[in-house]
């Protein structure tokens, strides 16, 4: 009897046995509605092997973008939703097929049927019953944002005859829209004609928008990108994120996805994606951020044709090279350290002398021979390692050197943490500072902590040059791409 009652009463009986009639009698309200629905507009089956699981979803700060605005079903992981939603394929069996539509015309997409479900940072309805909406994958919140330049806005009274602007078909359009109607009757409402809060963001940094409500994460985002912007007053709860499922959809599938979501959480996968998308995002301080792009801008060009020279021998991306470099030299060809590593990539005498450099001051030395030894060090972690991690962890092993590195790993296995995780790696490195730890290892004792905070930082450095510098297509790949567009 237990089984065939849906996972979601079956939930709502644990949380509250006396409400629980309450929310039987409208979930049994809307499978009937949901009945009559399907019958004119034909849900979904539940995909099976050989079949696509069809996501809708929507181009924007926190989702994969689409290429030449078409729809993709691609299986490398490009976002923390698009990464579950491809591991929960995989697990029904299936393909992934994410369908992009307009933020604004997912819900009445998804009531249309056109997919299984419907994901990208999206937020249930309080009251509304219509879709089913998964359990939180995680909770943010809505923060107000201005030029640093302006007055700040530190009270929710000061809102009265602002005028504010959010993302089109957000969360935080619709929260103004109330506030406008319940309390601030003065307040002028906009919606920004994107899906994208960076765009929004981005106005905001050039001063044509004043002010803005944005999600807290996609803000921690822009501050990385525009660090003129100043965050104050935060209006409302912190608020779920979740999945959306169709009236009338299978209730097995809707079950298969509230399982995988508690597994997820359950063996710490689920936090794991968000340090790896989320984690290093408030490293840095604005000035950090300011002094970053100012030299990227003014110093980064005389460079930046040995890094992608860089890139066609090791096929690291240009812009993970030069995150690198401006870590361990601020992109100073000079640089030398007291402990004697010298030159743009801070190379060693030993390394140096193994990749063949005369002169560590030159970058064009330099620069080849930093991208050579950290595709060896890559070479050296274990080939299943996943992505990104296996190139965090390769990035680590050129601070503080492949021995200490490979005894972290070791160090690993014996505390029963998975080494091929960067985000189990990142509690274990530090160890390697401690007594109790390297007084039983060959390698003996390395500053584990400073190469998580390296590794955090060319994180964040590559995330802003991703956003500020256009990728580097070797001439023959871009003649390819440019004879399909023709075609």
């Amino acid at each position: 009897m237990t089984a065939s009652v849906p996972l979601r009463v079956r939930r709502m009986i644990a949380r509250s046995p006396d409400i629980a009639s309450v929310h039987m009698l409208r979930f049994l309200g809307v499978c009937l509605l949901a009945l009559f629905l399907s019958a004119c507009s034909g849900p979904l089956d539940f995909p099976r092997a050989g079949q696509k699981l069809v996501i809708l979803t929507h181009a924007g700060a926190l989702n994969p973008e689409p290429k030449d605005g078409k729809p993709f079903d691609s299986d490398t992981p490009s976002g923390f939703e698009h990464e579950m939603l491809l591991m929960f394929a995989r697990e029904l069996g299936v393909s992934a097929q994410f369908v992009i539509v307009p933020r604004h015309e997912i819900r009445h997409r998804l009531a249309e049927h056109e997919g299984h479900m419907a994901a990208g940072w999206l937020f249930p309805i309080q009251d509304d019953t219509y879709f089913l909406a998964s359990d939180p994958l995680l909770e943010t919140r809505d923060m107000l944002v201005r030029h640093e330049a302006s007055l700040p806005i530190r009270q929710p009274e000061q809102l009265a005859g602002q005028t504010v602007y959010a993302v089109r078909g957000s969360r935080q359009l619709r929260v103004l829209r109330q506030l406008k109607e319940q309390q601030y009757p003065t307040m002028r409402v906009i919606s920004f004609p994107s899906d994208s809060a960076l765009d929004l963001l981005g106005a905001v940094a050039r001063r044509e928008v004043e002010n803005a409500l944005v999600d807290n994460t996609e803000l921690s985002m822009g501050l990385n990108y525009y660090p003129t912007l100043e965050s104050g007053l935060e209006i409302g709860d912190p608020q779920p994120i979740v999945w959306l499922f169709p009236p009338g959809g299978s209730p097995e599938f809707y079950d298969r996805a509230q399982l995988f979501l508690d597994n997820l959480r359950e063996n710490k996968q689920l936090a794991m994606l968000n340090d790896r998308y989320f984690g290093h995002l408030k490293r840095l301080t604005p000035r950090d951020i300011s002094v970053f792009i100012s030299r990227m801008e003014r110093l980064l060009p005389r460079y930046q044709a040995l890094f992608e020279k860089a890139q066609l021998e090791t096929s690291f991306d240009w812009r993970l090279l030069a995150a690198l470099s401006y870590q361990e030299s601020h992109w100073d060809p000079l640089n030398t350290s007291y402990t004697g590593v010298r030159g743009i990539m801070m190379l060693t005498g030993e390394t140096a002398d193994r990749m063949g450099v005369s002169n560590r001051l030159d970058p064009n030395e330099s620069i080849i021979a930093g991208a050579r030894y950290l595709s060896i060090l890559k070479s050296y972690i274990p080939a299943d390692t996943p992505e990104p991690d296996r190139t965090w962890q390769a990035i680590a092993a050129y601070n503080i050197g492949p021995g200490h590195f490979n005894a972290a790993r070791r160090l690993a296995g014996r505390l029963g943490v998975n080494g091929d995780s960067w985000f189990e790696m990142k509690t274990v490195l530090p160890l390697l500072s401690r007594p109790e730890y390297y007084s039983r290892l060959k390698s003996g004792r390395a500053r584990g902590g400073e190469a998580v905070v390296m590794v955090e930082n060319i994180r964040l450095f590559y995330d802003i040059m991703q956003h500020h510098l256009p990728p580097y297509l070797p001439p023959l790949q871009a003649d390819n791409e440019t004879e399909e567009l023709k075609v």
